[in-house]
C-alpha cells in the first residue's frame, strides 16, 4: 500500500480508491498535506488489473455457450481486479 512520501503515513485503501473518481484525482496526506498524483505506470496498472482477468476468464477458463454465466464471470474477475488495484497503484509526489 502507498505511503506519504514526506512522512511516511500509509494512505488507507478507501482513500486511494476514492482518488480514481473523476479522472484520478489528487490524494492528499492528512498529515503534513503533501498531494501525490497517480503516474501514468498506475493508470496503465488500474486498467491492466481490470482487463486481464476479463481477457483470462473470457477466452480460457468459460468458453462455453452460456452468455449469463460467461458474462457473469468475466464481470466478476473484471470487478475483483479493479478492487485489488489500491494494492499495487502508486503515486509520486506532485504540486
Amino acid at each position: 500500500m502507498q505511503k506519504c512520501i514526506k512522512c511516511n503515513r500509509r494512505f488507507g485503501w478507501r482513500e486511494i480508491f476514492k482518488s480514481y473518481k473523476w479522472n484520478y484525482g489528487p490524494l492528499e496526506c492528512d498529515n503534513c498535506c503533501t498531494i501525490h498524483k497517480i503516474t501514468i505506470f498506475g493508470r496503465c496498472t488500474i486498467a491492466f488489473l481490470a482487463l486481464l482477468p476479463f481477457l483470462i476468464v473470457q477466452f480460457f477458463l468459460i468458453p462455453t455457450d452460456h452468455i449469463f454465466l460467461t458474462l457473469g464471470g468475466t464481470g466478476l474477475m473484471a470487478t475483483v481486479g479493479f478492487l485489488l488495484s489500491p494494492y499495487v497503484v502508486r503515486y509520486k509526489e506532485g504540486s
